[in-house]
């Protein structure tokens, strides 16, 4: 790897996470219109008018996912909708928040992974088979708009910044205890939300 190529990454990951296989939706009734069949019935997601929550990885370890990625995301600027982007590979939490919510929890997940109005979308195919048939505009009627061209100044786009209270190390020494803890702010990878981004939540 070049230094151009490292500059490009946002964060060196501990981890390495394969998502490429892939979820088995149910069945549909092939007599109805692609939109009006989407999975509606999961008791973990929230109906309430929350927009787009679409969950990725910027990992490139697994061209094919991460191209699937970009394009889903291409396809919702073009649209000019606010997206609350979760990348799984950042912080391991949206990770075990996907997986409860489609019930995979002892099996990866492929991603990218659409969520709209807390309704589940799917992945990659269904999202460019709704763009194309001209269908996704429905369903993203009364959503929050943005405009494309917006990059938060706080984190740059990655949703995420090095935590203030341990400058990322996930290390703070208390004094009480005469020792170092693991800091209570940060996820693992010492990062907490940007407070600029979108906040979105299925809670």
């Amino acid at each position: 790897m070049d230094a151009i190529d490292a500059a490009k990454k946002p964060f060196l990951l501990t981890r390495s996470l394969s998502y490429h296989h892939t979820f088995h939706r149910r069945a549909r009734d092939s007599s109805l219109p692609f939109w009006k069949t989407l999975a509606d019935d999961n008791p973990n997601v929230s109906n309430s008018n929350i927009g787009v929550v679409i969950y990725t990885t910027s990992l490139r370890s697994i061209r094919r996912t991460h191209a699937d990625c970009c394009a889903v995301r291409a396809i919702f600027r073009g649209l000019r909708v606010a997206v609350d982007e979760r990348d799984v590979s950042i912080h391991a939490a949206f990770r075990h928040e996907l997986q409860t919510m489609i019930g995979s929890k002892s099996r990866p997940v492929a991603l990218p992974q659409v969520f709209v109005r807390g309704k589940h979308i799917g992945g990659a195919e269904e999202v460019r088979r709704l763009h194309e048939a001209g269908e996704m505009g429905r369903l993203l009627e009364g959503v929050l708009g943005q405009d494309p061209a917006f990059v938060c100044g706080g984190c740059g786009g990655v949703r995420f910044v090095p935590c203030g209270n341990c400058r990322g190390s996930r290390k703070v020494f208390v004094e009480e205890e005469g020792r170092m803890r693991r800091c209570e702010d940060c996820n693992e990878n010492g990062l907490v939300r940007c407070a600029g981004c979108f906040n979105f939540s299925f809670n």
